[in-house]
């Protein structure tokens, strides 16, 4: 993939960039096996999974800069000077083509970025989710309430501009830190979700909700999880950190009994809201607000985590080992953690590894493993 922004500097974010893709995906192969080590028999890893190098990516994240009435979308230079990047490769051609009505919407109803050396203006960030439907959300973050009229009262005209434009929330972030976003979120629209189309079910995603980047290797991750569970015809499911229900979605047959656990309560509402509306009979599927790392009465036979970059920790793994589970399902986006997760199982085995290459590019690896029990 040839890059503007990495050739002249502007832009080093993509570490791999002059990498060509087959020499990426087969550095990514050697640098997870030797991460995980003997934890993961060789003979045991599924082929790559990989799609496009470019124009794969479902979310932008923009720094705002520049100044009022010429705002730029991308990140800041180290002077604090804004790089825009509206152009960048990575994004979906749905994503971008909806960037310069954003910025030219910016411009227009007056938003001043914010300048991080001075402390003033109030545009920090904009946040923009596309669908394979071709529809988005776009979240702006905001220093304070003052100019949620402008926004309010700009509306209409954004909905215009912008086709598939669906839900438009207004985020407030207070602080001077780098922090992406702030605790208080207003939805300025009357649909408060964005339906995300994965495989066979349709995923509600809120305004705060996490969902992977490259919606083709989400797709593949949940067929791979879905086929194991499948083979292994469990009689009941626990997703731990289920987010809002890909996994546990993928895993409901219409007869096996699912339960999903998140400690986010507003990922648990858009699962349910998922549940309710999807075509697919899901059958005996629930989803809870708790704390999966407090989760130690494991009574599933199969048993998917999918943590953030910490793994699942000692007493997780203490209560999975201790359990009557005959499946463990791991996806990870950090094979230092996997392993140290890993050594903590002691009486599990891996019978089935697959890299997915979430992020082309970079050096960052998704891994998904198939766990039994030891002979």
């Amino acid at each position: 993939m040839q890059c503007d922004y990495y050739d002249r500097g502007a832009c080093r974010s993509c570490t791999w960039m002059n990498v060509g893709y087959a020499d990426q995906l087969a550095r990514l192969e050697q640098i997870t096996a030797g991460a995980l080590g003997d934890l993961v028999p060789a003979d045991v890893w599924l082929p790559v999974g990989h799609g496009r190098e470019s124009g794969f990516r479902n979310k932008a994240k923009l720094v705002v800069g520049g100044r009022r009435g010429a705002p730029t979308l991308g990140i800041l230079d180290g002077d604090f000077r804004g790089v825009d990047l509206t152009g960048c490769g990575l994004y979906e051609p749905g994503l971008s083509m909806a960037l310069p009505a954003l910025a030219q919407f910016v411009a227009e109803t007056g938003l001043t970025p914010y300048d991080i050396p001075r402390r003033t203006g109030e545009l920090k960030h904009l946040i923009v989710t596309h669908s394979p439907a071709g529809e988005l959300m776009v979240r702006f973050v905001l220093r304070s309430p003052g100019q949620l009229r402008r926004l309010e009262d700009g509306l209409p005209d954004l909905l215009a501009a912008v086709p598939g434009l669906r839900v438009v929330t207004a985020n407030l972030q207070p602080e001077h830190k780098a922090v992406l976003e702030g605790p208080d979120e207003a939805v300025l629209t009357d649909q408060l979700t964005l339906p995300m189309p994965v495989n066979d079910v349709v995923l509600h995603l809120g305004p705060r909700s996490f969902f992977q980047t490259n919606t083709e290797m989400a797709a593949l991750l949940y067929r791979q999880a879905a086929s194991w569970i499948d083979d292994d015809r469990p009689s009941s499911v626990l997703d731990l950190y289920c987010g809002v229900g890909g996994f546990a979605m993928h895993a409901a047959d219409g007869v096996r009994a699912v339960r999903g656990l998140e400690v986010s309560a507003d990922a648990v509402r858009c699962a349910e809201r998922s549940v309710r509306e999807n075509a697919k009979p899901l059958g005996d599927i629930r989803f809870e607000t708790a704390d999966a790392d407090a989760e130690l009465a494991i009574d599933a036979e199969t048993v998917i985590v999918n943590p953030p970059r910490r793994g699942i920790g000692a007493d997780l793994a203490a209560a999975i080992e201790a359990s009557d589970a005959r499946t463990l399902i791991y996806s990870s986006c950090h094979p230092g953690t996997l392993a140290r997760d890993l050594r903590a199982l002691p009486s599990w085995r891996v019978n089935a590894a697959r890299l997915i290459d979430m992020f082309p590019q970079t050096t960052h690896a998704e891994v998904l493993i198939r766990l039994a029990r030891a002979a």
